[in-house]
């Protein structure tokens, strides 16, 4: 990808209120494939002390669809159409790493997957898999 198609990923993102208000960021941009990170802060807690599923779900759903927005052309951003999330384990740990893919590229719809990993200790546990479909919209 060119530097300049990477920075419109990074400035999409930052434009986001929701992903600055969990403290998340992006940590890599490939084609098809984007890794974006946030701590588990206190307020993004469940009662057990855990991170809540709304903070997995909220992070896994922006790193598919910044996927998505890697293979697409720069006239265009992208909003969810539908997703669905698989919780697999409680999110214990210090943070939350989301891996969003494409699966399959188009013009009108894009089916995407995420992974989102907890990492406490130096260890990355598998704890979600979110698969759905994003839909290209005017800028």
């Amino acid at each position: 990808m060119s530097p300049e198609a990477v920075q419109r990923i990074h400035d999409s993102f930052a434009a986001q209120s929701m992903m600055e208000t969990l403290g998340a960021r992006i940590e890599a941009v490939a084609q098809g494939n984007v890794r974006s990170a946030a701590p588990i802060l206190p307020g993004a807690r469940q009662q057990q002390g855990h991170g809540h599923a709304g903070l997995t779900f909220s992070l896994g759903d922006t790193a598919a669809g910044y996927a998505a927005l890697t293979v697409l052309p720069e006239t265009v951003e992208v909003v969810t159409a539908e997703i669905k999330i698989n919780l697999l384990a409680p999110a214990r740990g210090d943070r939350l790493v989301a891996v969003g893919k494409v699966i399959k590229p188009g013009r009108r719809l894009c089916v995407v997957t995420s992974e989102v990993f907890a990492e406490a200790d130096g260890k990355a546990s598998l704890i979600a898999i979110l698969q759905g479909t994003m839909v290209p919209v005017p800028r």
